[in-house]
């Protein structure tokens, strides 16, 4: 068990999707034990299904489970995050983490509606964690102690890989890492339908496209070689490669792929002002 986490109560504050990832990566990496872990959600039939799953404690009751908690993940709904960090405010303090993953949610707006001293950590995770895949990554500031950034990287760790930048940032990362996703499987769906119009079969081209992108992006990870440079290795003079990047730098892609991660992150920073 990883000795960052022994003894420590986490408590999850909400627990659809993402909250149920994280946790399912703790308990199966045997990071903590489920004793370790208690998660809170409105709807009974949620509660139910998580315990009989993953062995946890499971509540309706917010107060009842940070009082009890070392650590508070805080997995809401933008819509109801207001009236539970009012609802859970009180029962914070300096001898509590905050680690939210709530889209958006600054870490001003948290430190106003929580007990003075308690620890802050802002996080973007996205979907890939639900594969073991995911990127997640920590907003820095001065709420929180550089052991509390590894209690987090503990957490997320075996769902996601883990990066820290100033919380000034987290609008950008969110246009790249939090929307991406979407970005890469709108590629995906269009290198398959590009596919299916020269002939293969829907599940062959869905399988080549999904697979190619995957393998490139781990060309890129593991070997810490410049994109550029990778395409370059692909690139026949006068090839079909060449042919195709012809047609994409025709089309503007990194224009447009530049664009949507400038508009998310616009878009962002416009929530995070009404947060």
């Amino acid at each position: 068990m990883d000795h960052i986490l022994e003894g420590k109560q986490i408590a999850f504050i909400g627990a659809g999707n993402m909250a149920e990832a994280i946790i399912k990566g703790l308990l199966d990496s045997g990071t903590v034990a489920p004793d370790q872990v208690a998660a809170s959600d409105v709807v009974p039939a949620r509660r139910e299904l998580m315990a009989d799953i993953y062995g946890i404690r499971l509540t309706d009751e917010n107060t009842a489970m940070v009082k009890d908690a070392d650590i508070v993940m805080l997995a809401v709904k933008p819509q109801v995050v207001s009236a539970v960090m009012t609802e859970i405010g009180p029962h914070m303090g300096a001898e509590k983490l905050l680690i939210s993953i709530v889209a958006g949610l600054p870490v001003r707006t948290m430190t106003a509606a929580l007990k003075p001293g308690t620890r802050i950590i802002r996080t973007i995770p996205n979907t890939p964690v639900f594969v073991g895949e995911g990127m997640v990554v920590l907003g820095s500031g001065d709420t929180a102690r550089a052991e509390d950034y590894a209690v987090a990287e503990a957490i997320f760790g075996p769902v996601a890989r883990t990066l820290t930048v100033e919380e000034k940032l987290m609008d950008a990362v969110l246009g790249i890492s939090g929307s991406g996703p979407a970005y890469v499987f709108m590629m995906i769906e269009a290198l398959a339908d590009g596919g299916v119009r020269m002939g293969l079969t829907r599940d062959v081209a869905m399988t080549l496209a999904s697979q190619t992108l995957l393998g490139s992006a781990k060309m890129c990870l593991e070997t810490g070689t410049h994109p550029g440079q990778l395409k370059d290795m692909v690139t026949s003079p006068g090839g079909t490669t060449a042919a195709a990047l012809f047609a994409l730098e025709n089309g503007k892609i990194r224009a447009t792929l530049m664009a949507a991660v400038e508009a998310a992150a616009r878009k962002s920073e416009e929530l995070g002002k009404l947060a």
